[in-house]
């Protein structure tokens, strides 16, 4: 089978279906197997996909995605050239799991997916949330600050390892939020997951330096934290990363 990915997160699925070698062509931001992608032909970046390449590349299958604003378009350009499109639109964990079974059918693989969700959420074991249990400021970008909110899969794994997220209650995929916002939510921890930001660029001193979070709790106790993108805000088999990751602030000493 020849296979055109236009995610990462479908990409990194592919691969850990042990599908790698159908893979004929990624997006430009699909890094993850390094060895994997290496060679493969760029596609494009997310809104910028070029179908002529893709249609080129004769694929038999096409995994898009809805994710962001502007997919839908591009999700229509691949059927309109009659090319075989999955397209995954997760929100929630389950979400996630649902995508990956959903791939490997269309792969003739389904015995692998449902291998591959069950190793994951034996390696995500659900912890029950303290009654002091920390609460965490996930930012998906800092000027504004972007947090998830009710329907992501962050907020899923900050409570599965035992957090809460304070705007884990609020409608919707994610939210910009003001200082007087987060002052008033007071988290504990502060996660730095800025997506399309090299994990080398995230600084601790972006947050602290922002007028009047010098009273934020996780401020004060030096309680910011990177965790790459790639493992909190991909919705594939490396999320287990952003749990383990998660599990090991949450449960450490104040």
């Amino acid at each position: 089978m020849r296979i055109v990915s236009h995610t990462c997160s479908n990409t990194e699925i592919v691969c850990a279906l042990g599908a790698a070698d159908w893979l004929v062509g990624v997006d430009q931001d699909s890094d993850f197997p390094p060895e994997v992608v290496a060679p493969l032909p760029k596609l494009g970046r997310d809104l910028s996909l070029d179908v002529a390449a893709v249609k080129a590349l004769a694929p038999d299958l096409v995994l898009s995605s809805q994710t962001l604003p502007g997919h839908q378009r591009l999700v229509e350009q691949l059927r309109a050239e009659n090319l075989p499109t999955l397209v995954c639109e997760p929100l929630s964990l389950d979400d996630v799991f649902a995508d990956i079974r959903r791939i490997a059918r269309a792969l003739d693989l389904a015995e692998r997916g449902e291998a591959l969700v069950s190793q994951m959420q034996d390696a995500m074991p659900p912890v029950e949330p303290a009654d002091d249990a920390p609460s965490l400021l996930v930012e998906w970008w800092p000027k504004p600050v972007i947090a998830p909110t009710r329907d992501s899969w962050a907020t899923d794994l900050i409570a599965r390892a035992g957090g809460r997220n304070p705007w884990g209650g609020v409608a919707g995929k994610s939210v910009p939020l003001n200082d007087d916002q987060i002052l008033r939510a007071a988290p504990d921890i502060v996660v730095m997951a800025w997506c399309g930001v090299p994990l080398q660029n995230y600084r601790a001193q972006i947050v602290r330096r922002r007028a009047g979070w010098e009273q934020v709790p996780a401020v004060r106790r030096n309680r910011i934290h990177p965790i790459s993108e790639a493992w909190l805000g991909r919705p594939g088999p490396r999320l287990v990363e952003g749990y383990r990751a998660l599990r090991e602030l949450i449960s450490a000493p104040a």
